[in-house]
């Protein structure tokens, strides 16, 4: 029997590090279809590293995803589009409102410029990060420096997720969620900061009005409303970072530590009050709601560790096939250490390897070397963990998780193991910034927002073992550090 119709449905469009996604939503949060496209990096010479995408490509490759995802979820009625993106990316428009160059997250075009601002600490004061080339400041200086053919024509700036609810609308904006990412933004205060702008020498005028996640921006352009499935009347709902979505969809409260697993693995709790770090390790940033922050150490590079292993090794495998030979692992074949981020450790590792007894057993397998890159991602979320506890004490006797990470049973009881903590997920983790996105399409349509699914649970156990092998991850990882560091 064929599915019945859905009568009505949401679009989100999510711009990640490694793909643009569309996923039709229905407003009970049910994801009724997904379509992904790889996003397209370009290496700008003028700059070590600096990588840079296509707008306009970007662009045709979210209205592909978008009709597709519509075909997917049955041709439902689409009555409102909202946006999402990675953090930190940005796009520059000239003065027609015309996209000039997109900078991603993993752009460092302003690495060689790092120490323009000698007050650092005022600026973690203000921002609640430590400043680095990671962020759209830093970008912009770039440009600045050495694109005078781009720094000439820029009139405004904006977030991915912004500039598609442009695209989309017409109407220009930053959401607050975003502008936290830029270091141009007073964080505690909730504005713009003359103050960060003098720093950095950005004219105030290149900034945007700030806007409220879960409003409505406008109503679809003609143009945008050709996409078979969206009514012409949509409305375009303001959006906000994929993390602050992936946490909206998993439903947590105040005080409550929520994992966020995808490229990145950020470590989050979710805070009604703005704190900062004596030793400036963590991030402090605003959440998609009026008063709530969100208190921040990550662990890096983590999800496409694991996904890049898996190309190797696993090819043409499912992830269950991976779950059950982990299962049937006998003993501790090898460590791992990858790269992570931990928040006490200053400088990033940028080299990482595999140890494991020599000469080579014969019984050291695939799943080994597996098993060691998901012991490595979890240490390095309860290094973090332990950061954010550490600061801003987590009393809960849970951690929520989300992201397509978490697909694994074996990280989800590695981190149960070693936080102590019951792990919690939602039905929809794998696809939680739709869920959020979803969400924030209710408020702004003034719908009553469904009651969240209940949540399955990984409780910790109490094997010494891993105790023993967090030790050789940690002693690991120093080795690691001083060989590469002589």
């Amino acid at each position: 029997m064929k599915n019945k119709r859905p009568e009505e449905a949401y679009l989100v469009i999510d711009i990640g590090t490694g793909n643009a996604r569309a996923a039709v939503v229905s407003p009970q949060g049910e994801v009724l279809g997904v379509c992904r496209e790889n996003v397209i990096y370009h290496k700008d010479p003028h700059y070590p590293e600096a990588l840079y995408f296509d707008p306009a490509h970007l662009w045709q490759q979210v209205c592909t995803i978008a009709a597709d995802a519509i075909s997917l979820a049955g041709h439902p009625p689409i009555l409102a589009v909202t946006s999402t993106s990675q953090r930190e990316g940005i796009v520059l428009l000239d003065a027609k409102g015309n996209a000039l160059i997109g900078l991603p997250n993993i752009d460092h075009r302003g690495r060689e410029w790092e120490d323009i601002v000698s007050d650092t600490s005022r600026v973690y004061q203000l921002t609640g990060r430590y400043p680095s080339s990671l962020f759209s400041a830093m970008k912009l200086h770039g440009i600045r420096r050495r694109r005078d053919d781009i720094w000439q024509q820029l009139r405004q700036f904006t977030s991915i997720s912004d500039w598609i609810g442009f695209q989309l609308s017409g109407v220009l904006g930053y959401e607050h969620s975003q502008a936290s990412e830029t270091l141009l933004y007073d964080v505690a205060r909730k504005c713009w900061s003359d103050e960060l702008c003098g720093f950095y020498g950005v004219d105030g005028d290149l900034l945007p009005p700030l806007v409220d996640s879960g409003t409505v921006l406008g109503t679809i352009r003609p143009h945008a409303a050709q996409v078979p499935g969206i009514s012409p009347g949509a409305k375009i709902v303001v959006g906000g970072g994929d993390t602050q979505l992936a946490i909206l969809g998993a439903s947590p409260d105040t005080g409550d530590v929520v994992i966020v697993s995808g490229t990145t693995t950020p470590v989050i709790k979710l805070t009604d009050r703005y704190i900062t770090d004596p030793h400036e390790r963590t991030w402090t940033g605003r959440h998609i709601d009026d008063n709530s922050f969100m208190f921040e150490a990550n662990a890096g590079v983590t999800g496409l560790n694991y996904q890049r292993l898996k190309e190797i090794f696993y090819p043409n495998e499912a992830y269950a096939v991976i779950e059950k030979e982990l299962s049937e692992l006998q003993y501790f074949q090898c460590i791992a250490s990858l790269g992570s981020l931990l928040a006490d450790e200053r400088s990033p590792l940028t080299k990482g390897g595999f140890i494991f007894d020599a000469p080579v057993s014969h019984q050291l397998t695939r799943a080994g070397f597996v098993w060691a890159t998901l012991w490595d991602i979890a240490c390095s979320i309860h290094e973090n963990y332990k950061t954010l506890d550490h600061v801003s004490p987590c009393h809960k006797e849970y951690i929520w998780a989300c992201g397509g990470g978490m697909e694994s049973h074996t990280l989800r009881r590695f981190i149960a193991e070693l936080t102590g903590k019951k792990v919690l997920m939602r039905p929809n983790y794998r696809q939680s910034s739709a869920v959020g996105g979803a969400i924030l399409c209710n408020n702004a349509l003034d719908r009553a927002r469904e009651a969240p699914a209940s949540p399955s649970v990984v409780t910790p156990g109490s094997d010494k073992n891993y105790r023993d092998q967090y030790t050789q991850w940690k002693n690991t990882r120093s080795s690691l550090r001083q060989l590469f560091t002589l």
